[in-house]
């Protein structure tokens, strides 16, 4: 245990010049960027140049790159992310509002990706070379090259408009209907997993096959065990080191993808926010919700890393 809180303090500690190096990554790509806040501010009216530049000077957009930065950080560390040009609102609001959706169809797409690919990947492993390891096989690479977003129109021509299983899109609050929340994200969770689930389970599958082929499985079957309880407390523990690190790294995917399967489905989460501010040219939102994505992705990975530890002792030992 002292091992493992040692590690994570020093990861912990390392989070802290990354988060700096997304926010400087963040705020120079932004100032590349043609959106101009003081044109969203006055959208619709025909400034004057001297409103354009008292707006500007109200706001630090005249100050030297290095002072705004440091503003900027400043402002970070206080929980601020600025204010959007276009409303007055404050950005951490209105990414606090969208973020929950954002957050509950990342992780049902997540799920569905883990237990799929788990599913799937045994599967194939145990029954090798067999036809279900080549149905398996065939499904996931059609998964891997088919996109999210043809998925997800895909789905609802079929399910949705076709046969009315599921709603085409919009968003039920689960206070208020726990099925119809279930429904309204069914479709955009298995959209938005398939992809993932589809890399994963070929990456089980190999880990799987790896350790099904060492001596220590064959002795524990040859000794009498049951070749579920071999693979379910050895060989699926030890095969999972693998699996977890692109996991880890297809988070990334799934928040991202997340973006595009929100606009298809109509789901006031996320990706409508970025959407609207992008349209808008409105960089102060485009600027907060990417570096949340970003900051999201970071914590993920430190949480993939500790399960890495919990899963494999040698790296604890290590």
């Amino acid at each position: 245990m002292t091992a493992v809180l040692r590690i994570l303090l020093r990861r912990v500690a390392l989070l802290v010049p990354l988060l700096l190096g997304v926010a400087l990554f963040v705020f120079v790509l932004m100032r590349f960027s043609d959106a101009d806040p003081a044109s969203a501010f006055f959208q619709g009216a025909d400034p004057t140049p001297r409103q354009l530049h008292d707006f500007r000077a109200r706001n630090g957009l005249l100050d030297p790159l290095p002072v705004r930065y440091v503003h900027f950080v400043g402002d970070l560390l206080h929980g601020d992310l600025g204010t959007s040009a276009l409303t007055g609102a404050r950005v951490a609001d209105q990414i606090a509002t969208a973020l929950p959706l954002t957050l509950q169809l990342t992780l049902l797409g997540l799920s569905l990706a883990v237990v799929l690919a788990l599913t799937g990947g045994i599967a194939a492993a145990v029954y090798r070379d067999c036809f279900p390891d080549q149905a398996i096989r065939v499904l996931s690479l059609v998964g891997v090259a088919a996109p999210g977003f043809w998925l997800a129109l895909l789905m609802i021509q079929y399910l949705a408009v076709g046969r009315g299983w599921f709603p085409a899109g919009g968003y039920v609050n689960p206070a208020d209907s726990l099925t119809g929340w279930l429904r309204a994200l069914a479709l955009p969770a298995l959209a938005l997993s398939l992809p993932v689930a589809a890399q994963l389970t070929r990456i089980v599958r190999t880990s799987v096959v790896e350790e099904l082929d060492k001596d220590y499985v064959r002795t524990a079957i040859g000794a009498g065990l049951p070749p579920r309880v071999v693979v379910g407390r050895n060989v699926l523990r030890n095969a999972l080191t693998n699996p977890l690190t692109v996991l880890g790294l297809r988070v990334g995917h799934l928040l991202g993808g997340a973006v595009v399967i929100e606009t298809v489905f109509a789901l006031p989460g996320m990706g409508k926010l970025m959407i609207d501010a992008v349209q808008n040219g409105d960089p102060a939102v485009v600027q907060g919700v990417v570096l949340t994505t970003a900051t999201g992705f970071v914590v993920v990975n430190l949480l993939i890393d500790l399960l890495h530890l919990l899963v494999n002792p040698r790296l604890r030992a290590a």
